[in-house]
């Protein structure tokens, strides 16, 4: 794969939009990445809007350069389609895709490590009693769509009387939902980038926001979150850490070439939250920043994720 894609000829498909509530955000990775390739002198890179007919779309194509993100693009349906059609793709393959893209099955691999901090929860399947579910949390909780990205669907959960109407705007998006305890901290990224056979963690971005908590408001609207990269609020040993959980929690899921790992910090130790195997490449996204704090602009990143093509098989 690095032969071929030493010919600035090879076609390329970014891979953006899609079906899922995260397809606008998609669309505007995809144009920044696209935007890149074409500055690296890929100029055959064509951005392509994921659709029913994609299958009829790729067949002219090299490469898939996979800029979607949520359902379809970001839980190995797209994984499996190019591996199908036998073009290579960037990022991770099926089976880590999936895994990561559903929250519960990613903390039930990842507690086969004792060493990873995960949050207290439980999961709540379509027609089970949510009420009854949650009577071993404490309060305050956060309610997740299980399989869904960008923070849609996601409510805090400050007393009792509020969790039935926050389980059913998950519910909105999907059928199962998990709830957590809220952690009374701040929330860190890392991105996880792979070079030359070996894994290596960013820095770690941490993030302060001008609202409550982390939501949707806050990662896509300028001036309403504040990114701290290198993080100050973690001492010495706990970014160490913080940076090896990353590591180890891509690893354990079968991440390949690029994913973007996140934790909530309470009292200096990392909890974690989740794995994010199609990471945000717009504008105000955190792999980017997270990337630049190492050395690496934004088209040697794009440059890099592309090199990943073809090892997720």
């Amino acid at each position: 794969m690095q032969t071929a894609l030493r010919n600035k000829d090879v076609k390329i498909a970014v891979l953006c939009g899609g079906m899922s509530s995260e397809r606008e955000v998609s669309l505007r990775s995809g144009k920044n990445c696209h935007a890149a390739l074409l500055r690296l002198g890929y100029k055959r890179a064509k951005l392509v809007d994921v659709k029913q007919n994609i299958a009829n779309e790729l067949k002219d194509f090299d490469i898939a350069y996979n800029a979607l993100h949520g359902r379809y693009g970001e839980d190995g349906c797209i994984q499996g389609l190019l591996e199908i059609l036998k073009i290579p793709y960037t990022g991770c393959g099926v089976m880590s895709s999936a895994i990561c893209m559903n929250k519960e099955y990613t903390k039930k691999v990842l507690s086969t490590d004792k060493e990873i901090p995960l949050i207290k929860s439980v999961y709540v399947k379509k027609g089970e009693d949510v009420v009854s579910a949650v009577k071993g949390l404490q309060y305050p909780l956060i309610t997740k769509p299980v399989s869904e990205g960008s923070s849609f669907g996601m409510t805090k959960v400050n007393k009792p009387d509020e969790l039935l109407k926050a389980y059913e705007e998950a519910v909105k998006y999907n059928n199962d939902v998990l709830i957590e305890e809220f952690i009374d901290g701040f929330f860190v990224t890392v991105g996880v980038l792979e070079r030359n056979g070996k894994t290596f963690a960013t820095e770690i971005l941490e993030i302060r926001t001008k609202t409550e908590w982390y939501d949707f408001d806050a990662k896509y609207t300028k001036g309403l979150s504040e990114f701290i990269v290198p993080a100050t609020g973690l001492s010495s040993e706990t970014t160490g850490l913080t940076k090896r959980l990353a590591v180890k929690s891509h690893i354990l899921a079968g991440c390949s070439g690029v994913s973007r790992v996140d934790f909530m910090i309470r009292d200096d130790r990392p909890y974690f939250l989740e794995i994010n195997t199609s990471p945000g490449m717009t504008d105000t996204s955190d792999l980017p920043a997270q990337a630049q704090a190492i050395g690496i602009s934004y088209d040697e990143l794009v440059k890099l994720i592309l090199e990943s093509a073809g090892l997720n098989k």
